[in-house]
């Protein structure tokens, strides 16, 4: 897969999939060679006018099929015109409660305790806690290093303390699991990029593993190798739902939320927002200013109404 060969992640190489899908269907399935400018401008219109998706998701499906013409057509396409842009969404996230979120963790318990923990302890997305590797979590500094986050960056985020004595139980079971899987023959792992060309070894090093591996083994097609990858996102997200509804908290809260809340919950702290910038992994400070519009900064204004 060329999307692989050029580093881009799982999750990127799924969206793009099904974005160039979509595109073709839209084009009554006519070869994308005999397609040009004026088809991809009809495609992201109608994403516009008729799907009514977010501006980032239109900007996702053209950078899908910009690839497409870039990197496996090799064709120039030329310049789009006349393009109906989708709308930016103005809505301030979904945040809970600290009395919320303790709420919340009242009604989870085991593996989907300990990354709910590190979504709302370390500001991660949920994706990024299920791709963490063993190696990258450091007790002593009590950090976390998150490889290959949005934007293809690296960038280091706090661990909390507070749940290391229960994390490192359940990487002691982790490692339990690893050495049995050696002695049935398995117990290696992908290893992003060519590391596994350049160090053979590595892939069945403790270290290399996923923090967080599913119960069963998969197979990739197309290497052949059969590892265990990490949990699956929707058995977290389905943990996350019945925690909530539970807890009774009437907000569409999500896997998300968590990370809203970490950020929303340490500006109230009084941390300035470059550093939660830098620990989000945000590429612009406007990003990460929303967060100022749901703290509870100001939250003292007394109330005409009240006298």
């Amino acid at each position: 897969m060329d999307l692989r060969t050029r580093h881009y992640s799982r999750k990127t190489e799924e969206s793009y999939t099904s974005w160039i899908k979509q595109f073709i269907i839209f084009n009554n399935k006519t070869h994308p060679e005999k397609l040009g400018a004026e088809e991809i401008s009809n495609f992201l219109s109608y994403l516009a006018n008729e799907r009514k998706v977010s501006a980032s998701t239109q900007g996702q499906a053209l950078s899908a099929v910009l690839y497409l013409y870039k990197y496996i057509i090799k064709k120039e396409i030329g310049w789009l015109k006349d393009i109906a842009k989708a709308s930016k969404s103005r809505r301030i996230p979904v945040v809970f409660t600290r009395q919320e979120i303790k709420r919340i963790f009242e009604h989870l318990t085991g593996t989907p305790k300990l990354i709910v923990s590190l979504l709302y302890g370390s500001g991660l997305r949920l994706g990024e806690a299920l791709n963490l590797r063993v190696k990258d979590i450091n007790f002593d500094k009590n950090q976390i290093i998150v490889r290959e986050a949005k934007g293809d960056k690296d960038r280091i985020t706090t661990l909390p303390h507070s749940i290391n004595p229960e994390l490192k139980q359940h990487l002691n079971k982790v490692y339990i699991l690893h050495k049995a899987d050696l002695k049935k023959g398995k117990g290696e792992t992908d290893l992003p990029f060519a590391l596994a060309k350049k160090y053979p070894n590595a892939a069945k090093e403790f270290g290399w593993q996923y923090a967080f591996p599913a119960d069963k083994f998969i197979k990739d097609n197309e290497t052949g190798l059969v590892y265990r990858w990490h949990i699956h996102e929707s058995t977290i997200q389905k943990a996350i739902k019945i925690a909530i509804q539970k807890a009774k908290i009437l907000k569409s809260g999500s896997s998300h939320t968590f990370r809203h809340s970490f950020a929303t919950h340490l500006l109230e702290n009084g941390y300035d927002i470059r550093t939660i910038q830098e620990i989000l992994g945000h590429n612009s400070v406007k990003t990460t200013m929303i967060y100022t519009h749901v703290a509870n900064i100001g939250a003292g204004v007394k109330s005409p109404l009240d006298g």
